[in-house]
């Protein structure tokens, strides 16, 4: 079976995006692009914590429901929060809606000691040499070594495979299969990064 489909405009793409309608515009215009807001990281972060149980398609479906309820994953707003302050008809698990808050204070430690989260996240970019076969692997020494890092320091829903999704859509990896026409656009996106340094790094 071919790792690409054809698109409405007639161009290969990664065939997972063609599994919902959600899919495609989120595989054309986020997915694999590199990202260097904070908000933004924090929010891929948490909700790639929500499918366990849930497919990927809900939680995209539902992310503006989420937006509104987090703020925008401001986590300096959210880790003001109580449990009771979240309207728990976006997802029937407390546990989740309780590791949002945790790590959004979790997250403003960490952008005290790094600068920015966005800083913190791209020390952890996997070189070329590193790198599996696209849609090869769910899990990578890079994955592994965040997720690790991140327990540490206390934040919760961040396994290796949350941590490799993570990494896949925020562009510290180029995972669009060979033949998706968006793979070489986001490597030229990718190619065009300025990644972010830490306030204490040269």
């Amino acid at each position: 079976m071919s790792a690409t489909i054809f698109g409405p405009d007639g161009q290969p793409r990664c065939r997972w995006c063609a599994a919902a309608p959600e899919f495609m515009p989120y595989h054309d215009t986020e997915w694999g692009f590199p990202v260097d807001d904070d908000h933004r990281l924090f929010e891929k972060l948490c909700l790639e914590g929500f499918p366990s149980g849930l497919s990927w398609r809900t939680i995209l479906s539902k992310r503006e429901n989420f937006r509104a309820a987090f703020l925008g994953f401001d986590f300096d707003r959210i880790a003001q929060f109580s449990e009771a302050d979240i309207d728990d008809g976006i997802v029937r698990h407390r546990g989740k809606i309780a590791a949002v808050i945790n790590n959004a204070r979790r997250a403003q430690e960490l952008v005290k000691q790094e600068g920015s989260l966005a800083a913190y996240v791209w020390r952890f970019e996997p070189k070329a040499t590193e790198l599996a076969a696209p849609q090869t692997a769910s899990t990578s020494a890079a994955s592994i070594a965040m997720s690790k890092d991140l327990k540490k320091r206390g934040w919760s829903f961040v396994g290796p495979t949350t941590v490799y999704a993570f990494m896949q859509a925020m562009g510290l990896i180029n995972d669009h299969v060979e033949g998706c026409v968006f793979r070489d656009r986001a490597e030229a996106a990718r190619a065009a990064f300025q990644r972010p340094r830490a306030a204490n790094r040269t």
